[in-house]
C-alpha cells in the first residue's frame, strides 16, 4: 500500500470536497437531522478512518443508507418530540461506535456476512426507490405520517392540489445538470472537467439563482443557518428501556454500515492487490462513529460512491482523504454562510443523483439466470417497500439469518463407494458406477455437526444402516466438520452405542484434530477413536478390513457389492 502522498493525492482530495459537502448538508436532511449533523460525521470519518483505517481509497462519512435507517429509527421511537429524538440519534451512532468496537476487539471481521448479498442489494434496492419518494415529498412541499411506500404514495396523490411547481421546477432542472455534469466527467479526456465536482457547481448556482430570481417568493424553501458550535460532549439521557430499544437498533446499523462499508474497501483492494485488515478497520469505523456521536453527528461508513469518486479522481494513499478534510474545512471557515443560501430542491436534487446508482435492474439479472436466491432478492425490496426502511431492514437481515440456519441445519448425508477400483471415494447418487465395500458403510454429512443437526443427521444414518445388508463396519468421514460440540458429541455417542449393540464397529475417517480431541475427552464408552482416524477414507477402509473383516490387500480379489445390484468391486 502506497504511504507516500503525490499531488494526484491533493487533486483528488480536493475534487472530493466538492462531492462530498453538498452529500453531507443533504444525507442530513434525509436523517431530519441538522445540517451540522451531516458535516460532523464528515470530519469524524475522514480523521478516524485517516488514521486508522488500512483502506487507500475508502472515504468514510455518512450515506443514504445510514441516514434513511436513522430517521426510521429515531421517528419509530421519538413519535414526534425532536428533543427525543436528537437524543435517540444521539444514543444510536453512539452505541454502534461501541458495538464496532467490541466487534473489532472480538475478531469478528466478518459479521458482514451474515447478510446475504442477495438481500442486501434488493435493500439497497428498495431504499433507493423509498429515498427518492421521500425527497420528492420534501420538494412539493408535503409531510406524510407513513413509512410505507402504499400510505405513503397515496397520501402524497392525494395532496397534489398543494404540490410547489416551483420547487419541482428547481429540483428537475438541478437533477439534469448533475446527470449532465457527470456524464461531461466521464467523457472528458481534459483533467479539469474530469474532476469537476458537480455537487458544488449545482449549488453555487441554485444559490445565485435563488438570489437573482427571487425563489423565495416563488414558496422554494432554504437550507437555513448551519450552526457548528461543538457542544461540551455528553451521555444521552433516556430511561434503561429506551437504551435497550437503541441498542437492538444499533445492531442493526452495524450490520448495515459494515456490509456495505467493507464492500467498497474489498471490491477497490482486490482491484488494485492491496491488502485490508477487517478488524483493523470495525475499530476505525467504530472510533469514527464514536466521535461523530459525541458532537451529535450522523452514523458514518465507507459509501461506495464517495470511495468510487476518490479512486476514480486518481487518489494513490489516504493523503487524498486528509486533503478533502482540508479542503472541506476552508470552504466551511469562508463559506458556511453562503451554503445556507442554497435552495432545499437542490440538495434532494443531489441525493435523488447519489442513489441512483443503487436503481439498477441489472443487478438482479445473476439470480434470475441461475434461479438462486431470486425471490430472497427481490423478497428483500418488497419488505422495504411494505414496511418502512427500518422493519424492512431488519426482516432483511432475519432472512439471512434463516438462510444460514436453514443451510447449516441440513442432514444430508452421502454414502460412498469407491470410484472405478482406485482410491476416490464418492457420492454413490452422483457417481451410480460407485461401488460399496462389502461389510463396510461409509457414511460422510456434508455439513458440519452442530446442536441443530447432529441427531437429524445420526438418525438418518442408523435409517441407512437399517436398509444395508450384512455390515460388520461403519465409518463415518467428518471432513465437514473442523470442531464437535456438546450435542454432536451426544449424538455420536448415541450412534456408537447403537452399533455396540448389534455387534458392529465405529470407525471414523477425515477426524480434524479438534474434533478427536473432544472425543477423547468424552470417555464414550465402546468408542475406539483409533490411531487411522485423521486419514483417508480409502486408508480407513484398509485398516477396517484387516481389523474386522480378516482381509489383506487383494486388488484383483472380486467381491459382492453389500447393494445387492450384482456389482463387484475389487478390494484393494
Amino acid at each position: 500500500m502506497k504511504n507516500s502522498w503525490s499531488w494526484s493525492d491533493i487533486i483528488a482530495g480536493l475534487s472530493l470536497a466538492g462531492l462530498l459537502l453538498p452529500e453531507a448538508v443533504a444525507y442530513s436532511s434525509i436523517a431530519n437531522l441538522p445540517p451540522q449533523a451531516g458535516i460532523v460525521a464528515l470530519f469524524a470519518g475522514l480523521v478516524c478512518y485517516g488514521l486508522i483505517g488500512s483502506s487507500r481509497f475508502a472515504i468514510v462519512a455518512a450515506t443514504s443508507s445510514s441516514a434513511a435507517v436513522l430517521a426510521s429509527a429515531t421517528a419509530a421511537m421519538s413519535n414526534g418530540d425532536t428533543g427525543l429524538r436528537l437524543l435517540v440519534a444521539t444514543g444510536m451512532v453512539l452505541l454502534t461506535g461501541v458495538f464496532f468496537i467490541f466487534a473489532g476487539m472480538a475478531r469478528l471481521g466478518g459479521i458482514s456476512d451474515f447478510i446475504a448479498k442477495p438481500v442486501l442489494r434488493g435493500f439497497a434496492f428498495g431504499l433507493a426507490i423509498v429515498i427518492i419518494f421521500k425527497q420528492f415529498a420534501h420538494v412539493v412541499g408535503v409531510h406524510t405520517h407513513y413509512t410505507d411506500m402504499i400510505r405513503f404514495s397515496y397520501e402524497l396523490l392525494s395532496q397534489i392540489h398543494i404540490w410547489n411547481w416551483a420547487s419541482i421546477a428547481v429540483g428537475l432542472v438541478a437533477l439534469l445538470l448533475l446527470f449532465g455534469l457527470a456524464r461531461i466527467s466521464q467523457i472528458s479526456h481534459m483533467p479539469y472537467m474530469s474532476h469537476m465536482p458537480g455537487g458544488l457547481v449545482v449549488i453555487l448556482l441554485g444559490i445565485l439563482a435563488g438570489k437573482y430570481l427571487h425563489l423565495e417568493q416563488y414558496g422554494v424553501s432554504f437550507v437555513g443557518q448551519i450552526d457548528l458550535d461543538l457542544q461540551v460532549p455528553s451521555l444521552p439521557t433516556m430511561t434503561y428501556v429506551q437504551w435497550l430499544r437503541i441498542g437492538e437498533l444499533s445492531v442493526a446499523m452495524l450490520l448495515i454500515l459494515y456490509a456495505e462499508s467493507y464492500s467498497s474497501v474489498r471490491n477497490f483492494a482486490m482491484k488494485h492487490g492491496d491488502l485490508t485488515s477487517p478488524n483493523r478497520d470495525l475499530f476505525a469505523f467504530g472510533a469514527a462513529n464514536l466521535l461523530s456521536g459525541i458532537f451529535q453527528g450522523m452514523p458514518v461508513g465507507a459509501g461506495f460512491s464517495a470511495t468510487a469518486a476518490n479512486e476514480a479522481n486518481g487518489a494513490q494513499s489516504k493523503w487524498a482523504g486528509w486533503a478533502a478534510a482540508a479542503g472541506l474545512l476552508l470552504v466551511i471557515l469562508t463559506m458556511l454562510p453562503t451554503i445556507a443560501l442554497t435552495p432545499s430542491p437542490i440538495l434532494a436534487a443531489i441525493v435523488i443523483h447519489a442513489v441512483s446508482h443503487s436503481l439498477r435492474l441489472s443487478v438482479f439479472t445473476p439470480y434470475f439466470t441461475m434461479h438462486r436466491d431470486r425471490f430472497v432478492a427481490t423478497g428483500a425490496v418488497v419488505a422495504v417497500l411494505l414496511l418502512g426502511v427500518l422493519d424492512g431492514l431488519l426482516v432483511a437481515i432475519g432472512v439471512s439469518l434463516l438462510m444460514l440456519l436453514r443451510k447449516l441445519a441440513e442432514s444430508n448425508i452421502s454414502i460412498l463407494g469407491r470410484l472405478r477400483g482406485g482410491h476416490d471415494f464418492v457420492n454413490k447418487t452422483d457417481y451410480p458406477d460407485a461401488l460399496s465395500i462389502p461389510g463396510i458403510l461409509i457414511i460422510r454429512p456434508e455439513t458440519g455437526l452442530f446442536f441443530a443437526n447432529a441427531e437429524r443427521t445420526m438418525a438418518q444414518a442408523k435409517k441407512y444402516l437399517a436398509a444395508a445388508d450384512n455390515i460388520q463396519v461403519v465409518i463415518l468421514s467428518l471432513e465437514e466438520s473442523p470442531d464437535l460440540d456438546s450435542s454432536s458429541v451426544e449424538a455420536i455417542a448415541d450412534f456408537s452405542a447403537a452399533l455396540q449393540s448389534q455387534k458392529k464397529h465405529l470407525m471414523f475417517a477425515r477426524l480434524k484434530n479438534a474434533s478427536r480431541q473432544v472425543l477423547q475427552r468424552a470417555l464414550i464408552e465402546h468408542l475406539n477413536i483409533g490411531p487411522s482416524s485423521e486419514l483417508s477414507v480409502d486408508d480407513v477402509v484398509t485398516a477396517a478390513q484387516e481389523k474386522y473383516l480378516n482381509k489383506t490387500d487383494a486388488p484383483h480379489a472380486p467381491e459382492q457389492d453389500t447393494a445387492g445390484n450384482g456389482q463387484t468391486v475389487p478390494i484393494l
